[in-house]
């Protein structure tokens, strides 16, 4: 669809489609916010989604002002630049900020230090692979609490099991209930109250400050499962000691070693008994043995010499020299050439990993695969990586955190082996390729076996019904969409909604959002209580103190214009309490667009 919209008011503009564009207009769509999509280069099977879904879409650069007011700059609310090079969106970023400067401008970017810049011109900077990891990383570590900072202040997200039949209330208190997850295996209850009914054995999600867990008896703290152990130096440590004795086991150099040994005994037993000593006649064990490795190793006869001693001993001498020096060279030969030849193996990534258990197999080094890394060194956990690049950029800054990396294709049985699967606490497969994901997770879940249910596989995934698919016909409980995590974010700081995280209950994503109430909109003097059932206000810092952050308020409190409130939900219910709290339009959008809130 192609066409004029310099008249729409009220709408969105998204530049480029790929990736998590598509995922931001799907959102925007599904809430009723209208979009107009620029992108001169689009997948044709992308651009028949937006013409299903009637989304205007012009295939035209966003790096020229013509296009811009072609797609209606002057009355937009927002221009999300979603495309997939930096340059690009730097251009498209800076052009619109030239061409209208009271616009909210949102970026997909992962240059931190191009991003510092944008955000002092009021351009708002979002990284998708900073914002999906946490997620992914959680799914892996299963530790049962999310840290999230409200305004500053430290709460825990943290999962607990209900230890008897009995409310929320009873059981948990004044703690905010956020989740609930039937251990029958029905649907997970979103934001429950607190007189809802819980069976022994549910998993319940609540929030609160690790004060308040701990009063309630909840730990809030990580926990790693029985089969995985956080890092610790004694545990590097062993796992090279057991890598060098995994390689001097190659038969050749253990000959060569035994050879060397058995001459040396040999040695050390027959000068015990023959060599004599001028004035104190037969030397002891520690002396002939000091005198024969001084003679293998040819560092000269100082202390002892063969001068004087008999024929026989001297000839003795003479082969000790020759078949020491023979298999002193052969063993340091063959030490040598394992070092070397492990460090070679390391540099190309095709070592093996032995005497590692407990630890995290992340397979694919891409932006996400990276982060992912991150957040789980940054949690004391072991990680190996596996990519099939040879040449990707990034297997030099990962091996730098002291990272293995095995380069080789993680379908293969042998390469699952390699890793060490069979010791693993988790696998993270977080390719950008669908297909490959899932193929891999396939190849994971026959290689565990039994541990298959016990350990956690995270998928990552693009396709929100493919994913849902997969979750559902092959049993993979995590299943993760990097666009389907962040694309919230990019909504929500268009339209004027904070996303502070993204975490998920079961397989329900769920948000946590700064709103702040407006003069005279639909949340100025509302109850808590009157909000959706769906949707949980966590805190309140009041406009008149803002040095107190009200947890939790009461559900009979109400809201006063300028105050912050913090609530979590699922997004789209997140983004019908901003729709109501906006105050009405003053005047009619143009036919066949919804004036949003806020709009010129």
């Amino acid at each position: 669809m192609t066409g004029g919209y310099a008249d729409w008011r009220g709408h969105v503009i998204v530049c480029g489609l790929r990736s998590v564009g598509l995922r931001i207009v799907e959102e925007l769509n599904l809430s009723g916010v209208p979009a107009v999509v620029v992108d001169d280069h689009p997948d044709p099977a992308l651009a028949r989604q937006l013409a299903e879904w009637g989304v205007p879409h012009l295939a035209a650069s966003s790096r020229t002002a013509a296009t811009l007011t072609d797609a209606g700059l002057a009355g937009a609310i927002a221009v999300i630049c979603a495309l997939g090079d930096d340059l690009q969106t730097l251009e498209t970023a800076l052009l619109t900020r030239e061409l209208r400067a009271d616009v909210r401008v949102v970026v997909q970017l992962g240059n931190p230090a191009v991003g510092r810049a944008l955000a002092q011109i009021n351009v708002a900077v979002l990284d998708v692979a900073g914002l999906s990891a946490p997620a992914i990383a959680e799914a892996c570590l299963q530790s049962g609490a999310q840290e999230i900072a409200l305004d500053g202040e430290r709460f825990l997200a943290a999962r607990t099991t209900a230890p008897r039949r009995a409310t929320l209330r009873e059981l948990y208190g004044a703690l905010a209930p956020v989740a609930v997850l039937p251990a029958s295996g029905g649907d997970v209850v979103i934001c429950p109250g607190r007189d809802h009914t819980v069976d022994q054995g549910d998993h319940v999600t609540v929030f609160a400050t690790p004060e308040e867990l701990r009063a309630a008896g909840i730990a809030g703290q990580v926990r790693y499962p029985a089969h995985a152990r956080p890092f610790s130096p004694g545990r590097r440590f062993r796992h090279v000691a057991i890598s060098l004795l995994h390689a001097a086991a190659d038969r050749r150099m253990a000959t060569a070693l035994v050879a060397l040994i058995t001459v040396l005994f040999a040695s050390t037993t027959i000068l015990h008994l023959a060599y004599r000593l001028p004035k104190s006649g037969p030397i002891s064990i520690l002396n002939a043995a000091y005198f024969t490795v001084e003679t293998v190793t040819t560092v000269g006869y100082g202390d002892f010499s063969f001068r004087g001693q008999p024929p026989l001993l001297m000839v003795l001498a003479i082969c000790l020299m020759l078949l020491g020096a023979l298999f002193v060279a052969i063993f340091f030969a063959m030490l040598t050439n394992m070092i070397v030849s492990r460090r070679l193996e390391e540099s190309l990534g095709r070592q093996r990993i032995t005497g590692l258990s407990g630890h995290v197999i992340v397979i694919g080094l891409g932006t996400v695969g990276t982060r992912v890394i991150q957040r789980l060194l940054a949690s004391g956990r072991e990680v190996v990586a596996v990519d099939k690049d040879e040449h990707n950029r990034r297997l030099g800054p990962v091996r730098a955190l002291g990272v293995p990396v095995i380069i080789a294709d993680a379908t293969l049985p042998q390469t699952l082996e390699a890793v060490s699967l069979a010791n693993a606490a988790a696998v993270a497969v977080v390719t950008s390729d669908d297909l490959a994901n899932l193929e891999t997770g396939l190849a994971v879940r026959d290689q565990l076996g039994d541990r298959w249910n016990s350990v956690p596989v995270v998928l990552r995934m693009f396709d929100s019904p493919f994913a849902r698919s997969v979750r559902h016909n092959f049993g993979f409980s995590a299943v993760r969409s990097t666009a389907a995590l962040a694309a919230p974010w990019f909504v929500g700081a268009a339209l004027g909604l904070d996303v502070l995280s993204t975490f998920y209950a079961d397989d329900k994503p769920l948000l946590v959002a700064r709103l702040t109430v407006s003069p005279g909109g639909g949340l100025n003097g509302l109850a808590m209580r009157e909000l959706s059932a769906r949707t949980r206000v966590l805190a309140i810092r009041r406009a008149a103190d803002e040095q107190l952050l009200e947890h939790p308020p009461r559900r009979g409190t109400r809201f006063r214009a300028g105050d912050q409130a913090f609530l979590i939900g699922p997004y789209e219910e997140l983004l019908a309490v901003l729709r109501r709290d906006r105050p009405s339009p003053q005047s009619s959008p143009a036919p066949g667009v919804i004036r949003l809130p806020g709009s010129p």
